[in-house]
């Protein structure tokens, strides 16, 4: 897994503004206004002025200029007669139609969406001759709605095979056409039959075609939102994107509607409440019999913090999106077109946790808390993320890894948070698949962590890596059954052992670190001892002090000369302040793996004393214990005794012989003898 400050991190910041220019003054050629309302009981008409608000809802106030689709006509057209067609949420059609002074308005056609209702003609056909506007729009209705919350189903809201779409999508990204929106539907439908292809030609042109207008985003003077300036100057803001993309559906003979409301895109902050205007644009077509939600803005790629650079990356997750998940960060003004039942609240919305579009995408399902506020009790928080597979997961807290502790498990993770300052605190949570070949981590999660009391016990050794413990990553490294499966290790006298099992061809290479240790590495590497028994390991740790210890697990296989790859570590933590273990004896190459000492394990042996030597090894012929004297060790039942004294020397060497018919011995152990 490598070192994981090494990893690459990538996030994006969605872009969400809406900045109207169009020019909203009332215009004093426009006198005459002709209202009909239409219901299936055939309602008599009003003289009420309505305008359609963009959302499917009719609003009594001064009319406006607008075309057919609610949408607010250009200046070139305001002295012709303009019609202004709203549906309310209970089926009601209002026509409106503007004429310039000293004209004679006409009633219009009665149309209606209930029984013996007519519908507008629509461009249908094999080859899509015949260009028409789209039919009426229906406001949402009872078999439009998704349950709410997600029911961990699908991403989308209706079935969609991507890989049908691979041909459409490699041709509708490509089409360049720039001077006539009907001719860009056009040539976009040469290749698309059903509405479903229709819709998604559209959808690949735009999120590939039009960019983010950063400048305009900044200055509503040097931008505009109509159709035809986003496709000649292909780039606009969000109210451009769904300008665009409700003309061409209508063109394409697709009912689409634009929809206004909040969002937690760019300049969102973790907990902040929603006033005012609406701050975002995005579109509802009509599939199969109901809704659905998209977003062609998000789906083209994303601005940076401070939205002066816009980067085309294509996010499939907006197309189409189950209205569950499209809630999260898309709160429409009507609230009947976040197609849900229950619907959520305002104050829902405001305080339910940020989930980046790629925490779908990879698979991940749920996250605890749902709160984008954490607070923490005794200075503790805890998140936890399940997913449908194995994953790799990091964070962030206030830009480092420190004052964490993350484990991995089979379906997901948890992780405690342990503030070391009082105060909010970001949160960002990164994850990618196990299998992925490259060290790049996606953006999935965000959290406030408000702290309002430190736990200074829970401060970690600054070696301590993530995850912590063992985990299904750690068995596919080949290190099976733990005896310790929990990722920290309390031991009361200094001294611990933890178990494996180990694959096959497997080399093992253990280290010890410590943030108020004087020990060199060398010294750290000798207060754990490695025992193998078969395909078991055993590593015995005896800490040299009290304190947090950070136990790095490293492997590779017996076969490659390479370097050891660190696999994962444990924490081990000592209260007690009398414990002072001294190291291991020294190793040397002669020692092979499967030796094993029995007696004595302690390499700082005391002086002027007789120790007894146990010691299991196997291929040898001769055994010598050097002090000031050297004596044999005898072979007893695959074990190798003896009596050594210690007075009168400063260190025992144990030598081995291993062919009886040479006379050399090398070094295997080597114990230090305590001053007197």
């Amino acid at each position: 897994m490598g070192n994981i400050g090494s990893h690459c991190i990538t996030w994006a910041r969605r872009i969400c503004r809406i900045c109207r220019t169009e020019d909203e003054d009332k215009d004093d050629d426009l006198t005459h206004v002709k209202v009909e309302t239409v219901t299936g009981q055939d309602r008599q008409p009003s003289s009420t002025g309505l305008q359609d608000d963009g959302n499917g809802n009719s609003r009594s106030q001064t009319p406006q200029e607008r075309d057919l689709n609610g949408r607010r006509a250009s200046r070139e057209s305001s002295k012709q007669t303009q019609v202004v067609t709203s549906y309310s949420n209970d089926g009601t059609q209002v026509t409106v139609e503007i004429h310039p002074k000293n004209t004679t308005p006409t009633l219009l056609k009665k149309l209606s969406f209930r029984k013996g209702s007519q519908r507008l003609p629509s461009l249908r056909g094999q080859h899509n001759k015949g260009f028409q506007e789209t039919e009426a729009r229906r406001p949402p209705e009872g078999n439009d709605l998704h349950t709410y919350p997600w029911d961990k189903s699908s991403l989308k809201s209706m079935p969609v095979d991507l890989q049908q779409f691979e041909k459409l999508d490699a041709y509708a990204s490509k089409v360049s056409v720039k001077n006539s929106i009907e001719e860009l539907v056009k040539a976009l439908l040469q290749q698309a039959q059903t509405d479903l292809e229709k819709v998604r030609a559209i959808w690949m042109w735009i999120c590939h075609h039009i960019e983010y207008d950063t400048v305009g985003y900044h200055s509503k003077n040097q931008r505009s939102s109509e159709p035809i300036d986003v496709l000649r100057t292909g780039k606009s803001v969000c109210e451009g994107y769904a300008r665009l993309f409700e003309k061409m559906c209508s063109i394409a003979g697709i009912q689409c509607m634009k929809i206004s409301g909040y969002s937690k895109g760019h300049g969102y902050k973790i907990g902040q409440t929603f006033t005012g205007n609406s701050d975002h644009a995005w579109n509802a077509v009509y599939l199969d019999g109901r809704w659905h939600l998209l977003d062609s803005t998000w789906g083209s790629g994303f601005a940076d913090d401070s939205c002066t650079k816009f980067t085309f990356r294509y996010d499939e997750f907006y197309f189409l999106t189950h209205p569950a998940l499209f809630i999260n960060n898309h709160f429409p003004e009507n609230s009947n077109w976040q197609l849900l039942k229950p619907a959520l609240t305002l104050k829902d919305f405001e305080k339910n946790a940020l989930y980046k579009s790629d925490f779908y995408t990879l698979g991940l399902l749920t996250a605890q808390p749902e709160t984008a506020v954490i607070q923490t009790v005794n200075g503790k928080a805890s998140i936890s993320v399940d997913c449908r597979s194995a994953m790799l997961f990091m964070f962030k807290l206030k830009g480092t890894e420190e004052n964490g502790f993350m484990t991995l498990k089979k379906h997901g993770m948890t992780l405690d948070i342990y503030p070391q300052k009082t105060g909010n605190h970001k949160l960002h949570i990164f994850a990618k698949p196990s299998k992925a070949s490259d060290n790049v981590y996606q953006f999935v999660l965000e959290y406030i962590i408000e702290c309002k009391s430190v736990d200074k016990a829970m401060r970690f050794p600054k070696d301590l890596h993530q995850p912590v413990g063992p985990s299904w990553f750690t068995e596919r490294q080949g290190f099976l059954r733990p005896s310790h499966p929990d990722p920290i290790i309390h031991t009361n006298d200094g001294r611990c052992s933890v178990t494996f099992t180990l694959g096959k061809d497997i080399s093992v290479l253990a280290s010890l670190h410590s943030d108020n240790s004087s020990l060199t590495k060398e010294m750290r590497r000798q207060h754990i001892m490695q025992i193998h028994r078969g395909n078991q390991i055993e590593l015995k740790i005896h800490l040299p002090h009290a304190g947090s210890f950070v136990l790095e697990i490293y492997a590779k296989k017996k076969s490659d000369p390479g370097s050891y790859t660190y696999i994962f570590n444990y924490l081990i933590t000592c209260l007690n302040t009398e414990v002072k273990w001294p190291a291991f004896p020294q190793l040397y190459s002669e020692w092979a793996e499967d030796y094993e000492i029995l007696e004595p394990l302690s390499g700082l042996l005391p002086a002027n004393r007789n120790v007894q030597f146990k010691l299991k090894m196997h291929g040898i012929a001769k055994v010598l214990v050097q002090a000031k004297d050297t004596l044999p060790l005898t072979a007893r039942g695959g074990y190798w005794e003896g009596t050594c004294n210690t007075s009168g020397c400063k260190e025992v060497v144990v030598m081995v012989q291993k062919n009886a018919n040479h006379s050399y011995y090398s070094h295997a152990l080597k114990y230090e003898v305590e001053t007197q």
